[in-house]
């Protein structure tokens, strides 16, 4: 099952992409914001669409407490306007300190601070993939051992 995961800034969006299997995210590419918003939502619709994406996966910045604060609540606001021009199932993921690991990768790559720039945004969304898609394997890792648990006591 391929996903595309987006890390939505102000100015940039960050793009990322699955491997067919699920199994492996890698930075796609950056979006910059126009002044229209349905434009930017459109140019992702046809990201889904040119990479057969079946999900997208939105990072959601939680506060550090767990709350939800403005940032993630304008995020919840642009998914659900996403939803009206994307075809395909969304859903919502946590990205707190993504950003801050994707630079710190770029960083120990030693990239420069500009180039750094250009790609943290879809490192950023890689890693948001990247969590995603590990949680949604080791979810159904053990939605199989407790199926098997039942047929053992069966």
């Amino acid at each position: 099952m391929r996903a595309l995961g987006l890390d939505l800034g102000s100015v940039r969006i960050g793009v990322a992409l699955s491997n067919t299997e699920g199994t492996l995210a890698v930075p796609y590419q950056v979006i910059h914001r126009s002044k229209d918003r349905n434009g930017d939502h459109e140019q992702i619709a046809r990201l889904v669409s040119e990479t057969e994406a079946e999900r997208v996966v939105v990072g959601l910045p939680y506060s550090l407490d767990g709350s939800l604060g403005p940032a993630a609540r304008r995020a919840l606001a642009e998914v659900k306007l996403l939803r009206k021009v994307i075809s395909v199932d969304i859903e919502t993921y946590d990205e707190r300190f993504t950003t801050v690991t994707a630079d710190r990768s770029l960083r120990e790559m030693n990239l420069s601070a500009s180039a750094r720039r250009k790609m943290v945004d879809s490192v950023a969304a890689s890693v948001i993939l990247q969590a995603w898609l590990d949680h949604r394997r080791l979810e159904s890792r053990s939605d199989e051992g407790r199926d098997e648990n039942k047929e053992q006591h069966a």
